[in-house]
């Protein structure tokens, strides 16, 4: 639902997945060897082309042999002899019958697993708050109309708050000014996939109808939203970004949407994401970045991104599996939060990956992002992993209250963004916050255990990938999605068990390092934290820190940087109070692109 960013297998580095490993070492073997190992582990059928049809020219309804067995083993890891192997085959044979007996039945995305991801395996448990002080303590700032539209475009939501509930602006009014920059810029920007222009009026009217009589619903009452284009709207189109979909229509409307339409937030339009959540490139487009237009948003939360950096909305629902809130917040200059995972409901999302997929918000500060999350966190019945979740977060706290450590050694270095995060660190220095060295210190394959990413993704998308569906999708070859969904039909079973059994060992050890801190900060691409948080669930919050020139001159362009603030689980009101008391001590989240 939000894999993967544009640059994945740049910024992931040594961590390359060993599937692909695996996936490069069957080629080295003999062709003929390899498409054996293709008919031992049910691929016969699976390659599109000349692959496929020599595959084909084979007896098609041979049984497995001696001789495929030993074709498959190098990628099994195992070495057999001659008596193994023809114990094997009989048992080979019929396994295939019983997966073709399994792709017969209709799985559709929505169907989760029977087993559900428990971040809570780790050692953390669900904070015990009185319900007095649950939900989000945030005043509304007493402001005066802006002056202009370009103004109000990039007021903050407590401002708009502030705004309509004095009657000083109209829903109707912000509702009709998003939809118009959005028209506006989305030439250059390639952010929407569908507008919700009929849906959206309705609920303004609606909204100002409950104001002007005195009913208030809370801070997003009237505020106009854009929403990544996986979650189902009913009566809309929810394409998932690639071009198999992009007529589909789900019968239903995404837990998330609904909890928006009940706090009275107006959905104005379906945003891009890239295809499948990958990167920036949809069917239709590239989405761009407002700071660069040269330059791809990255993804795969692209359109939120974008159209919240260009004052088109004032926040948007993105989601993340690894890195999609992250990476497009830090390349468009915005703010990203990414909740604990379960604490945000995935009913009526595309799955992407059962156990690492979140929902969350990407706007201008991180304040915003407080008013949203508290807005759609909580149990879905749709969603097996989703929890309540206690948010009292208070704006008024001061960061010297909290217990943060920094990733001493990863702010080392050279790095593109370094010198920006040590100036964060001075920051936070400055706001008297006692900055605590630690490491992950996590001796787990963090590489290896990502490879979950990739085979969830492509049980998701199995019949896709079967029926030779990918070859629709826009980007094909290396890191592309059909490159990854076949080449996770060799992960070994056993392996996939493997690393569910690591993955605790890996959240234990996160847990440690976390229990004794209420936020860790990081680099956003750096020490490793962006790979093992979303694999352990841990909340993030990203905040801009940087606009490195790229150009020289008065009018050059300009690079957004960040960086990230880790909380423990379920603690995700303390990340964005430490990102708050920056960005009330700091500008860059104010600054805006030049768009125009």
């Amino acid at each position: 639902m939000g894999g993967l960013p544009a640059e994945r297998m740049g910024w992931l580095g040594e961590s390359r997945s060993r599937s692909v490993i695996c996936f490069r070492h069957a080629m080295s073997i003999d062709r003929r060897q390899f498409l054996d190992a293709c008919t031992a582990v049910g691929l016969s059928g699976l390659f599109p082309g000349a692959l496929y049809a020599q595959v084909a020219e084979q007896e098609d309804d041979a049984p497995i042999t001696t001789e495929h067995v030993a074709a498959a083993e190098s990628i099994a890891g195992l070495s057999l002899t001659g008596e193994e192997r023809e114990l094997l085959v009989e048992n080979l044979n019929e396994n295939l019958e019983q997966y073709e007996a399994m792709r017969a039945q209709d799985l559709p995305n929505a169907r989760a697993p029977a087993t559900t991801f428990d971040p809570r395996r780790g050692g953390a448990e669900l904070p015990e708050v009185p319900p007095s002080a649950d939900g989000a303590e945030v005043p509304l700032p007493p402001i005066d109309r802006p002056s202009s539209n370009e103004e109000l475009a990039f007021a903050s939501i407590s401002e708009l708050a502030h705004l309509l509930r004095a009657r000083k602006v109209t829903s109707v009014e912000l509702t009709e000014l998003a939809l118009q920059r959005l028209r506006r810029y989305d030439d250059r920007l390639h952010a929407v996939i569908s507008y919700t222009e009929e849906r959206a009026l309705a609920a303004a009217r609606r909204a100002d109808d409950e104001l002007d009589a005195g009913t208030w619903r809370g801070p997003l009452h009237g505020v106009p939203y854009g929403a990544k284009d996986l979650l189902a709207v009913q009566g809309t189109k929810t394409t998932w970004g690639a071009e198999p979909y992009k007529t589909q229509t789900i019968d239903e409307t995404a837990t998330v949407i609904e909890r928006l339409d009940d706090a009275g937030a107006v959905l104005v339009a379906k945003l891009s994401l890239g295809a499948l959540a990958w990167g920036d490139v949809w069917y239709d487009a590239t989405t761009k970045n407002p700071w660069n237009l040269d330059q791809g948003s990255s993804g795969s939360s692209a359109g939120p991104a974008a159209a919240v950096s260009a004052g088109c909305v004032p926040f948007a629902i993105g989601s993340e599996t690894l890195g999609s809130i992250v990476s497009p917040s830090t390349r468009c200059g915005v703010t990203g939060h990414r909740p604990t995972f379960g604490a945000v409901g995935r009913g009526g999302a595309m799955a992407l990956s059962w156990t690492m997929d979140k929902l969350g918000p990407i706007a201008r500060s991180a304040l915003d992002c407080a008013h949203v999350y508290d807005a759609i966190r909580g149990a879905d019945p749709k969603d097996p992993a989703s929890v309540d979740v206690p948010f009292p977060f208070d704006a008024e706290r001061s960061a010297v209250s909290l217990r943060v450590g920094y990733l001493q050694e990863a702010f080392e270095g050279d790095y593109d963004n370094q010198s920006a995060d040590q100036k964060t660190l001075d920051v936070l220095r400055g706001l008297g916050v006692d900055l605590e060295p630690v490491s992950w210190d996590v001796d787990v394959p963090v590489g290896a255990l990502l490879n979950t990413l990739d085979v969830e993704a492509a049980a998701a998308f199995d019949e896709l990938t079967r029926t030779d569906g990918v070859d629709e999708l826009v980007r094909q070859g290396e890191n592309t999605w059909p490159n990854v969904f076949r080449t996770a039909r060799f992960v070994p079973a056993v392996e996939h068990v493997q690393m569910d059994r690591l993955r605790v060992d890996l959240m234990e050890r996160a847990h440690a390092v976390m229990q004794d801190l209420d936020v860790l900060v990081s680099p956003s691409f750096g020490g490793g934290t962006l790979g093992i948080t979303n694999l352990t669930g841990h909340p993030c919050v990203c905040l801009p820190n940087a606009l490195r020139p790229v150009e020289e001159g008065p009018d050059a362009r300009r690079q957004p940087g960040s960086i990230s603030f880790v909380a423990p689980l379920y603690r995700d009101q303390h990340a964005l109070t430490l990102a708050h008391a920056v960005q009330q001590a700091t500008d860059i989240h104010r600054r805006r692109p030049p768009i125009q």
